[in-house]
């Protein structure tokens, strides 16, 4: 199967990024499995940081290899989905570390003052899932360890 990572630069070999930002599913090195979407990341990626290209690098793991990696997957926006992205995007980051991979929906770009009103009490579960608009974007493929990187077979370039 084909994953894409958007940035503003190449990435031929991909590490475990441990930065401050506040991200779904914690740190880690994160993929899809939509073209567009990554592309999408890749154009929100150069603009932040004022450098670079926009460029989408491609990659290749298949199902059997994933056999051999310990995966946590979402396959909805759910209420599991929403404690786990709220605890990582509101700094109480979950010990993720049993886990090489992280596979589920993404929240939409407004995912701060939505989890801010859920957390406050204002939104429930169901309008907190309704306001992340998680229908809206594809998948988040994160791989969290060395091990499951190394199972990543670089392909190609796309602008």
């Amino acid at each position: 199967m084909k994953l894409y990572h958007g940035s503003n630069v190449k990435v031929k070999n991909p590490r475990i990024i441990t930065n401050t930002r506040l991200l779904d599913f914690g740190y880690g090195f994160y993929l899809t499995s939509d073209f567009k979407q990554a592309k999408k990341w890749a154009k929100l990626t150069q603009k932040r940081r004022q450098q670079g290209i926009a460029t989408v690098s491609v990659y290749e793991i298949s199902k059997e290899q994933l056999k051999n990696l310990k995966v946590l997957y979402f396959e909805s926006a759910n209420r599991e989905w929403l404690k786990f992205v709220t605890q990582n995007r509101s700094n109480n980051i979950i010990n993720n570390e049993n886990w090489d991979i992280i596979i589920g929906p993404v929240a939409n770009d407004n995912t701060m003052p939505v989890i801010n009103l859920y957390l406050n009490g204002i939104y429930d579960e169901n309008e907190a899932l309704k306001r992340l608009l998680p229908q809206n974007l594809k998948d988040q493929y994160t791989f969290k360890t060395e091990k499951a990187l190394k199972y990543l077979k670089f392909l190609e370039v796309e602008l």
